[in-house]
């Protein structure tokens, strides 16, 4: 057979475009739920780790700030704009506006001396409480200082009070500040009210001394009658060692005794903490001298 007489064959080659069922449409739809599922979690680990006030401040941010609660009108499109609850929708009446009557004028004067007094009684006061401070700072300075008076710091109680600054020696257990029905100071506390009475010569306040005593032990009542008097002789006893050591007498405004009305660990008022000498610098204006001219 001739090369002419040989039939000619034509193969057709068909060409599918995106690999058919294996293509690649599925990545992509992959792809965008693994990003979503990536930023769920992300705002869920944000929503986690920011406190309410954040949560409080994003919710302000995003709410519509054009949306204001209004009675104007009947709230439809075409309602009106009235300025009160009268509109479309009213009920025909007419409102009533009630004029209330001015208020006096106030005297700017009288208000100018008023905030001025305030101002005046506000900068006394933290003056005086700055004072309180540094005279209770220098007392703690001053037992540290000496070893005889450092072992018997912890005898005093030292805080300011809505009536001043309060100085207590307190007794402990073993180390009283009196004999057994003494009122006399024995020498651990006529120490340390000398050393109080160089803080007292430091501001001019007037003071106030308190005796108090404790209950006695297997004791029904609190106070025992011979407490009153006992507690009484021991404030004044305070009085006379304070103006020994230089305190002005017509600084001292009080001196009373209180028994064991007032302990002050109420739970057990037989314990030894509660006998002790309360001395009270009063918050107050300071004593001005004598006028010896009259």
């Amino acid at each position: 057979m001739s090369l002419s007489d040989r039939p000619i064959l034509i193969k057709k080659v068909k060409k599918v475009v995106g690999g058919g069922h294996h293509g690649g449409a599925w990545k992509v739809a992959y792809a965008d739920f693994v990003t979503a599922m990536m930023a769920f979690f992300l705002l869920m680990w944000l929503i986690n780790t920011t406190d309410p006030e954040q949560k409080k401040g994003i919710a302000e941010y995003f709410a519509p700030a054009s949306v204001s609660a209004t009675t104007s009108g009947s709230g439809g499109i075409l309602g009106g704009t009235a300025l009160g609850d009268e509109g479309a929708k009213g009920d025909g009446s007419q409102s009533v506006e009630t004029q209330m009557a001015p208020d006096a004028p106030t005297d700017s004067s009288d208000a100018a001396s008023q905030n001025a007094s305030l101002d005046a009684s506000s900068e006394e006061a933290q003056r005086e409480a700055a004072e309180f401070a540094s005279a209770a700072e220098s007392l703690r300075q001053a037992m540290q200082a000496m070893p005889e008076l450092a072992e018997l710091s912890k005898q005093l109680i030292i805080d300011q009070t809505p009536e001043g600054l309060r100085i207590q020696l307190v007794d402990q257990e073993g180390r009283s500040m009196f004999d057994q029905n003494s009122a006399r100071p024995n020498p651990r506390a006529q120490l340390l009210l000398r050393t109080i009475s160089r803080v007292i010569n430091q501001l001019p306040n007037r003071i106030s001394i308190t005796g108090h005593t404790s209950a006695a032990p297997g004791s029904n009542r609190a106070t025992q009658p011979n407490d009153w008097p006992l507690s009484s002789a021991r404030a004044n006893a305070s009085r006379l060692i304070l103006q020994g050591a230089g305190v002005d007498p017509d600084r001292v405004y009080q001196v009373s005794g209180k028994a064991g009305s007032d302990p002050l660990y109420p739970d057990d008022p037989t314990l030894a903490g509660n006998r002790r000498i309360a001395i009270v610098l009063l918050r107050e204006a300071p004593v001005l001298p004598t006028d010896t001219s009259l």
